[in-house]
């Protein structure tokens, strides 16, 4: 791969990811999404979330371990967040399952 098409590579990876966050921006409230697109997105934060999350709580050493600590403090942090308004309770939670389970496992 020479130079020329490394540098095309970038400007074509910058304007894919730089023109759909500029077309809301530049066409404003002239284009309206249709409203099952609009129902979707309203997912979309939360989905992101959980792809964040959850193979950090399945996978263990590389391989997904469904009985583990780090999968335990997360149905408890879950849990309490469900049953209490409290900020941090479900942070407080979740980390004292979390070390209990760990020196419980070893």
């Amino acid at each position: 791969m020479n130079d020329t098409s490394l540098w095309l590579i970038f400007v074509l990876i910058g304007l894919a990811t730089t023109l759909p966050r500029a077309s809301f921006i530049v066409l404003g409230n002239r284009v309206q999404l249709p409203p099952v697109l609009q129902r979707a997105l309203r997912y979309a934060p939360a989905a992101a979330l959980a792809a964040i999350v959850a193979p950090d709580l399945l996978v263990v050493d590389g391989s997904v371990d469904v009985i583990n600590a780090k999968l335990g403090g997360g149905i408890a942090a879950v849990v309490a967040a469900l049953l209490s308004r409290n900020p941090w309770l479900p942070f407080i939670v979740g980390m004292a399952v979390l070390l209990g389970l760990r020196q419980l496992g070893g």
